[in-house]
C-alpha cells in the first residue's frame, strides 16, 4: 500500500484479559448459534471514536495526540453487566453508566477534531452508549429476535480497571490492536 494511501482506524478500551477472551467467546458463540460473524472481526471493546481514514505515514501524529491526551487521564473502573440491544440487529454487553468514561470519550472526541482534523461525519451527532458489540449487522431480524429472547433475562458481570485506550487499525479485512496508550495521570 502507498505511504500517499490512507488507513482505516478507530480509538477504543479493549478489557484486559481474561475478560477479552470470555467476551470473544459470547461472540463466538452467537457465531456458533445464529452465524453472525461480524462482530467477530474486531477484538472486545468499547468504541470511544468511531472509525476513520488517516494517512499511514502521517500515523505518528495520531500516537503523538493520545500519548499526550492519555497523560492527562488517570486509570478508572469500568463495569460490565447484562445483555441489552439496539433493536433489530445488535445483540451486546451493557457497560454501566459511567461518568469518567464519558468525560474521556467526549474529551477525545472534542480534542481530536481540531488536533488532528478528524470527525467521521457519519457520526456525528450520535450518542454515547458505551457497549461491547456481540452480535450485529449480520444477524438477521429473525436470528436477532430469537437470541434476544434466549439472552434478555440471562446476567453477566465483568469489572475491571481502565489504565490504557487502544488504537485499532483495519489490516487484513479484521481490526487489529495497533497501540497502546496508557491514562498516567496522577490523582
Amino acid at each position: 500500500m502507498s505511504a500517499e494511501q490512507k488507513e482505516k482506524y478507530f480509538i477504543a478500551i479493549v478489557p484486559p484479559e481474561p475478560i477479552k477472551t470470555e467476551l470473544q467467546q459470547l461472540k463466538q458463540n452467537f457465531y456458533n448459534l445464529y452465524n453472525t460473524k461480524g462482530a467477530l472481526r474486531s477484538p472486545a471493546h468499547i468504541t470511544l471514536h468511531m472509525p476513520f481514514e488517516f494517512k499511514e505515514k502521517e500515523e505518528e501524529k495520531i500516537n503523538s495526540f493520545l500519548t499526550l491526551f492519555c497523560s492527562k487521564y488517570s486509570p478508572f473502573d469500568i463495569s460490565i453487566k447484562n445483555y441489552n440491544c439496539f433493536e433489530p440487529r445488535v445483540i451486546f454487553a451493557d457497560v454501566t453508566k459511567n461518568e469518567s468514561l464519558f468525560y474521556l470519550r467526549n474529551n477525545l472526541i472534542h480534542e481530536i477534531r481540531p488536533s488532528l482534523q478528524i470527525l467521521n461525519a457519519d457520526y456525528k451527532g450520535l450518542g454515547f452508549h458505551p457497549h461491547i458489540t456481540l452480535a450485529f449487522r449480520d444477524l438477521k431480524k429473525t436470528a436477532f429476535y430469537e437470541a434476544w429472547n434466549k439472552y434478555k433475562d440471562e446476567k453477566i458481570e465483568f469489572s475491571f480497571k481502565c489504565s490504557k485506550i487502544t488504537l485499532l487499525k483495519h489490516q487484513e479485512n479484521y481490526w487489529k490492536e495497533h497501540r497502546e496508550f496508557l491514562l498516567v495521570a496522577k490523582v
